[in-house]
């Protein structure tokens, strides 16, 4: 998906899906370099960016390579530095 950012005219906004499972959506904006995480059946979400989206994206890598089941990459990602806590809302 591309389209031109209003807060940002010189980016593009990308947006790559990264991971989706019955549980979670995971999603990367590569040119702001954060990931969007959402819990699904809560209805939660949080944005990730700066160390804390460099150390999500090293360390889900780092569990994909042990063991990519759908069951683990859940788990990561509920236990991944807290609570996804912000509402998600559809614009």
């Amino acid at each position: 998906m591309l389209e031109k950012c209003e807060h940002h005219p010189h980016y593009l906004n990308v947006i790559n899906i990264v991971y989706n499972s019955e549980n979670y959506y995971v999603l990367e904006y590569p040119d702001q370099h954060g990931y969007e995480v959402v819990e699904k059946h809560a209805g939660h979400g949080t944005y990730l960016h700066g160390d804390v989206a460099r150390k999500f994206r090293t360390s889900i890598v780092h569990a994909i390579r042990e063991d990519a089941s759908v069951e683990r990459i859940d788990e990561f990602i509920a236990d991944f530095g807290g609570p996804i806590k912000f509402q998600v809302v559809i614009h």
